[in-house]
C-alpha cells in the first residue's frame, strides 16, 4: 500500500506538470484552426493510448486465465477493462471538443471516430456480459473469450487514419491523409510535451490498475466468506 501510495502521489505531481506543459510550454498550433483548442491533443492522444493499450491487457490476460485457470489473470483483465472504458470515453469527449472548431461540426461520422464509438460499445459490452453471469468460472471463461476476439478493434482503430481518407490526422508515422489535415504531425518542439503525458497517463493507469484489483481482491474475500457462512 506504501508503495502505491507514493506512486499515487508521483503521478498527481507529473498530471500537475502535465498541465503546465501543455498550456504554457507546448507551442499554439500554426497549421490547423481552433488555435489553443489543439492543446486537447496532449490529453487526447494519451488518452486513446491507454483506451487502447488497457484492451490489450485485457486479451492478454483473459488469454493467460484460459490457459490457467487462475483468477488473479481474470482479476487484471476485468479490472483494465474498467480502466480502458473510461478513456475511450475520455477519447471520445475530447476529440468533440477537439472537432467543433476545426471542422465546425462535434460528430462526423469519419472512420476513426465511429472505430472509436465501437470501441467504447465493445468495453461496455465487455462489463455487461460480466455483470450477466453469476459463476465466477463461467463468467470468466466467456468473457475472457470475448477479450481476445474484441482486441482486434485495437490495430484497426490504429491504421485506419493511416490507409484511408479522413479528415483525421495520423499524429506518429506517415499518412495518406497528410495533405488534408494540414501536415499535422509531432513537431520537434511539440515531442518532449506529448511524450511526458504519455507517461504520466501510463503511470496513472498503473495506479489505478493496482487500486483497482486490490479492490476486486477484498470483495473476492468477502464473497467466499459469506458463502462460507452460508453453508455452514
Amino acid at each position: 500500500m506504501r508503495n502505491n501510495r507514493l506512486l499515487g502521489w508521483l503521478t498527481l505531481g507529473m498530471f500537475i506538470i502535465a498541465l503546465w506543459m501543455a498550456f504554457f510550454v507546448a507551442p499554439r498550433a500554426q497549421t490547423q484552426s481552433g488555435g489553443d483548442v489543439q492543446r486537447i491533443f496532449y490529453f487526447h492522444v494519451p488518452s486513446a493510448w491507454i483506451g487502447f493499450g488497457a484492451w490489450i491487457v485485457t486479451a492478454v490476460y483473459g488469454f493467460r486465465y484460459l490457459r490457467t485457470r487462475n483468477m488473479y489473470y481474470d482479476r487484471v483483465a476485468h479490472a483494465s477493462a474498467e480502466i480502458g472504458v473510461m478513456f475511450i470515453l475520455l477519447v471520445l469527449l475530447s476529440g468533440m471538443l477537439w472537432a467543433r472548431p476545426v471542422w465546425n461540426a462535434w460528430w462526423t461520422w469519419q472512420p476513426k471516430e465511429t472505430i472509436s464509438a465501437l470501441q467504447f460499445l465493445g468495453y461496455a459490452a465487455y462489463l455487461m456480459l460480466r455483470s450477466g453471469v453469476e459463476d465466477p468460472q463461467k463468467r470468466a471463461r466467456f468473457a475472457s473469450v470475448y477479450g481476445i476476439v474484441s482486441v482486434l478493434m485495437v490495430p484497426l482503430n490504429f491504421m485506419v487514419s493511416r490507409v484511408l481518407q479522413s479528415l483525421h490526422p495520423a499524429v506518429f508515422g506517415p499518412s495518406i491523409n497528410a495533405a488534408e489535415s494540414g501536415g499535422f504531425g509531432i513537431a520537434p518542439s511539440m515531442m518532449i510535451v506529448i511524450l511526458f503525458c504519455l507517461v504520466t497517463f501510463t503511470l496513472l493507469y498503473i495506479y489505478l490498475m493496482r487500486q483497482r484489483i486490490a479492490l476486486q481482491e477484498r470483495n473476492d474475500k468477502l464473497e467466499e466468506r459469506r458463502a462460507m457462512l452460508m453453508t455452514a
